[in-house]
């Protein structure tokens, strides 16, 4: 039996249905509302976390821009620097000696066109290379250095906040690529990453003891890391990929493969955990204080969209290896033609194996994210394709360690 309303003359069940979806539709819109404001608060942190760097240290003689393929995509080349300067907390977690910032790790991002494949490759820090003229902080710039150590670029002007641009520049006249966004991770910013995905594995050859990391300590001291597997976060991660002398020949180029065998497993853990926002809210927070970005990459809303735009890219397809170098002296110099091989590999969006990226996979469904901001007082060159090119890849590029590997598949950098 239903009740009647004897005001309204309504049936009352039917008015409370009326009612609770009325009830149920605002309960619905606040609902979004807050989600949206939440959301519109978490933006407004993560921007405020950022900090960016402008274009006027940017040659304005520079690489073209990739040519679009077939189906209209484009190429992506990233430069990953790790910093190792002394300012905000990173002195306590062995941040640099001087004043100044070098770059202590320097990792070039190919994404090719169909945004399925991509390659990293490490840039010795001891490699010695041409340093074309870079920008002051009193606005001149400096003469070009012929020949001078990588990670020099990084110092140029002698600030706590190192000079981004100067090694952007230098990596565009070693390799002919543009560089459509440059990030900078210190060392705290990166020991909190780890933190906030719950540690990676990693694995060692051998026990790792306090000497191992520091050898003027004089004496073995506390064992750090057990031999095989681990999983490891914060002070002990950094610790990890800053081990030199330690494992293997106690170079840097062991180091870096090791730094390359961390940041493969740094992204099978992320993309492992999805989109779980337990997780993904507290990389952000931590990613976000970490990075310092071009303009282009300015904003958490265009760091979102990018991430978006590269998450089709299988973890087989990425690969990372180090350009062909030698030992000259105590230092490290390319070795020609291999690593013009290399450069001109990219140039052409050709993979390691000598395929054509662009033509291997259909187009992501949205992915429609622009690949460069170019700053204002820089003026945009004509997009080209460079011609396939027709030498076939050294080994130890055409051999490159995918990501999707096991810690412990391949210890011969330890």
């Amino acid at each position: 039996m239903s009740v009647r309303n004897e005001r309204t003359g309504h049936d009352g069940a039917r008015g409370l249905g009326r009612r609770g979806r009325r009830i149920a539709l605002w309960a619905t819109v606040g609902t979004v509302s807050l989600a949206v404001l939440a959301g519109g608060l978490l933006y407004h942190r993560l921007n405020g976390n950022l900090s960016t760097f402008g274009g006027d240290g940017v040659s304005r003689d520079r690489p073209p821009a990739a040519g679009a393929d077939g189906e209209g995509r484009t190429p992506v080349n990233l430069l990953l620097i790790g910093s190792d300067t002394r300012s905000g907390g990173n002195q306590d977690l062995g941040g640099g000696e001087d004043g100044g910032a070098r770059s202590d790790t320097a990792i070039l991002l190919h994404v090719y066109a169909d945004h399925r494949h991509a390659v990293g490759v490490s840039l010795p820090r001891d490699s010695l290379v041409e340093i074309p003229p870079c920008l002051l902080p009193d606005k001149t710039w400096t003469p070009d250095r012929p020949s001078a150590m990588f990670n020099s670029a990084f110092s140029v002007g002698d600030t706590e906040q190192g000079n981004p641009a100067c090694t952007q520049n230098t990596v565009e006249k070693l390799t002919g690529l543009r560089i459509d966004h440059t990030l900078v991770i210190d060392f705290k910013g990166f020991a909190d990453m780890t933190t906030a995905v719950g540690g990676v594995d990693v694995c060692l050859p051998r026990a790792v003891y306090e000497g191992d990391l520091d050898p003027h300590l004089g004496q073995r001291g506390k064992e750090l890391f057990k031999q095989g597997h681990q999983t490891v976060s914060g002070q002990a991660a950094l610790d990890y990929v800053r081990i030199r002398h330690g494992l293997g020949d106690g170079s840097d180029i062991g180091r870096t493969k090791r730094q390359q065998a961390f940041l493969a497993a740094l992204i099978r853990q992320v993309k492992a955990q999805g989109m779980d926002p337990t997780t993904l809210l507290p990389l952000a927070d931590a990613a976000t204080k970490a990075l310092t970005v071009d303009e282009g990459l300015g904003s958490a809303s265009k760091l979102v969209d990018f991430a978006t735009s590269l998450k089709n890219v299988d973890l087989h397809d990425v690969k990372f290896l180090t350009v062909p170098w030698r030992y000259q002296g105590e230092r490290v110099a390319l070795v020609h033609p291999d690593a013009d091989r290399l450069w001109a590999a990219l140039r052409s969006d050709h993979t390691l194996d000598g395929q054509d990226a662009s033509a291997s996979a259909p187009a992501p469904a949205s992915d429609s994210v622009s690949a460069s901001v170019e700053p204002a007082s820089v003026p945009a060159t004509t997009a080209t394709t460079p011609p396939a090119p027709t030498d076939p890849l050294p080994t130890s590029v055409s051999q490159a360690r995918s990501a999707d590997e096991d810690a412990c598949a391949d210890l011969t950098y330890g």
